[in-house]
């Protein structure tokens, strides 16, 4: 199997664990180097950047946390080498405010040695932000 493939399996597997809400299984495909960069605001939970392996899963704990999950789809994963870029859309509602953040999103995902070393998402904020405002 190529690098290019061990990593697409890699990221649809982070991707399995994300949906299912398990923080250890996403845990489990996390570099010890890993950076996450999630652009917005504040007063989106999550946003921000994030180092290492502790940070990271805050990350994830906090996104878990804030949102219901409705819909979370991908659409499109699009590999050379050590990057997989995603494409799909989600639907979730902040928990804060019971209000829907609907958009379509692009991951870029750089991966060392099968595991996410960084991830960088890409959606409109400006939804989001009305969500949780």
């Amino acid at each position: 199997m190529s690098e290019t493939q061990k990593n697409i399996e890699a990221t649809q597997a982070l991707f399995a664990a994300f949906g299912a809400q398990d923080i250890p299984g996403i845990m489990e495909f996390l570099h010890p180097d890993i950076g996450i960069e999630f652009y917005g605001p504040q007063v989106i939970p999550y946003a921000g950047t994030y180092s290492g392996l502790e940070e990271c899963r805050g990350f994830f704990e906090t996104v878990l946390s804030s949102v219901d999950i409705h819909q979370f789809d991908a659409e499109e994963f699009i590999a050379e080498r050590d990057k997989v870029v995603v494409t799909g859309h989600l639907n979730l509602t902040a928990k804060a405010t019971g209000r829907s953040i609907d958009s379509d999103f692009v991951h870029v995902i750089t991966l060392k040695d099968g595991k996410w070393l960084r991830f960088r998402d890409f959606m409109n904020t400006a939804v989001a932000v009305a969500a949780f405002a």
